[in-house]
């Protein structure tokens, strides 16, 4: 690495750029497949929990990016299920805004409101962010297209029909240049 041109690094920051937007969706697209089957004892897969979540939240009118941020949510249960929600958001943080970013970030939190209590934590956990000028988003994002996204019942959107959406969103040019680490 050393050794590389300013030339070098232009034509790998292009080439993995490209490379990112071309295939970023349907990797994160085949993850989400990959949730299917397990339910650990919810009525539904985390799978259909997701298409839940991204249905409401198209069907509300929410922005392109909280959809996105609804359909992605819980990407990172199968690779990192102690920490799933920061890294979710570090997933999508490049192609989404800070607030958005923030709501996936703390969305783990804001939801043990509805569970904490019946494993003997603290429902209440979340307002330590209570003055955060977001905390009433991630509040109600929990409360809208994340708590009550487990309904065997509901009839939700299929994953072909985001695909367009994902594409737009997740293919577009990351947010930060180059390789920047922010």
């Amino acid at each position: 690495m050393e050794n590389g041109t300013a030339e070098d690094w232009a034509l790998i920051d292009s080439e993995f750029n490209a490379h990112a937007s071309k295939h970023l969706p349907d990797y994160l697209m085949e993850t989400l497949r990959s949730m299917q089957g397990p339910t650990f004892g919810y009525q539904i897969d985390r799978y259909r929990h997701s298409l839940q979540s991204a249905t409401r939240a198209l069907k509300n009118g929410e922005s392109d990016e909280m959809v996105i941020a609804a359909l992605f949510h819980d990407v990172a249960d199968p690779i990192a299920p102690a920490n799933h929600s920061a890294v979710a958001s570090e997933i999508l943080k490049p192609y989404v805004d800070e607030r958005i970013f923030w709501i996936v970030r703390h969305h783990g939190l804001f939801q043990g409101y509805y569970y904490f209590h019946h494993l003997g934590g603290d429902r209440d956990a979340r307002e330590i962010f209570r003055e955060h000028e977001w905390f009433d988003d991630c509040a109600h994002f929990c409360h809208e297209y994340d708590q009550n996204c487990f309904d065997p019942d509901y009839k939700e959107m299929p994953l072909e029909e985001f695909a367009p959406l994902v594409y737009e969103v997740l293919g577009k040019p990351s947010r930060f240049s180059g390789f920047e680490l922010a």
